[in-house]
């Protein structure tokens, strides 16, 4: 009986934190629901990527997606900032070791 190439090597996690995993998410979900096409997405990803070569890979996904999303009225600037703050409250506010949430979660 032959073996299958790669059995039992376990593949490498495609995302070190759970954000990057919600981030893709959304993205996806995102395209989805039809807020815009997948070559519009590419192109806002290129753009974050060469705008700032150095930064890791998953926060110029981020940057894409918030810029993608204030083009589109999906999410505004102030609607970011002030998630952004709620996210960093709460982080300040929570125990170490307990999971992070806001308070409408």
């Amino acid at each position: 009986m032959g073996t299958l190439s790669g059995a039992g090597v376990t593949p490498e996690a495609p995302f070190e934190e759970p954000w990057q995993a919600r981030a893709f998410a959304m993205t996806v979900r995102l395209h989805e629901a039809g807020h815009f096409t997948w070559p519009a997405w590419s192109e806002h990803l290129g753009r974050a990527l060469r705008a700032e070569p150095e930064r890791p890979y998953w926060e110029s996904w981020l940057a894409a997606l918030e810029a993608l999303t204030a083009e589109k009225n999906l999410a505004g600037a102030d609607d970011l900032d002030a998630r952004e703050q709620a996210w960093r409250r709460a982080h300040a506010e929570t125990p170490h070791g307990q999971p992070v949430r806001l308070p409408d979660q």
